[in-house]
């Protein structure tokens, strides 16, 4: 059985990071990096007209 994905990713980020994940965390981990995936997903599928310009920056 291959292994999931979100794991893989888990693993590897926390080696790059050299940030050990307890395996006792390891469920809030994937369900935090799940919904920010969903969330993400929302983002990406929302589509803009090319025209679309940048919000303007004001300062005071």
């Amino acid at each position: 059985m291959a292994a999931d994905p979100l794991d893989t990713y888990i693993d590897a980020v926390s080696a790059a990071l050299a940030l050990p994940v307890d395996e006792a965390w390891r469920p809030a981990v994937r369900a935090n990096l799940q919904v920010s995936l969903r969330l993400g997903r929302l983002v990406d599928e929302f589509a803009l007209p090319d025209e679309t310009e940048p919000a303007s920056v004001y300062t005071a």
